[in-house]
């Protein structure tokens, strides 16, 4: 299934999807060493965006989760790309800084974390591979 949205940051990734219907704020809600989302009450707390495709509605918080993001992208620990339903600028920002491949306007419901997915940042497509 191929999904189109719009183009946010260039770049093409492929991976596993880890999805949320939760926004998610990068200042205090992941760990930028390792990757944990340590937000709690939050439906990923716990677990690690390292190398998923992480698919959530929108981000939340303060302008310094940009340079959360950047900071996962240093440590090795950063998603392969960020798929939203409406980009912010926090995020976009994080996803410019740190090169990771990020598109809008997709209906996320349809994604299940754990698809296989392919990103084109540059083309806005999000391509569900396999469920």
């Amino acid at each position: 299934m191929l999904l189109k949205g719009r183009p946010i940051v260039p770049g093409e990734a492929r991976g596993l999807a880890l999805v949320s219907s939760k926004p998610l704020s990068f200042l205090g809600g992941v760990d930028a060493k390792t990757g944990v989302i340590i937000e709690r009450g939050h439906d990923l707390y716990g677990v690690g965006v390292k190398d998923k495709i992480l698919c959530f509605p929108h981000g939340r918080g303060s302008t310094v989760g940009s340079y959360v993001l950047y900071a996962l992208a240093k440590n090795g620990v950063a998603p392969r790309a960020i798929v939203n339903s409406l980009a912010d600028p926090v995020v976009v920002v994080g996803a410019v800084i740190a090169n990771i491949p990020m598109v809008d306007y997709i209906d996320i419901s349809m994604i299940k974390t754990g698809d296989l997915i392919e990103v084109d940042g540059g083309k806005g497509l999000v391509r569900i591979c396999r469920k």
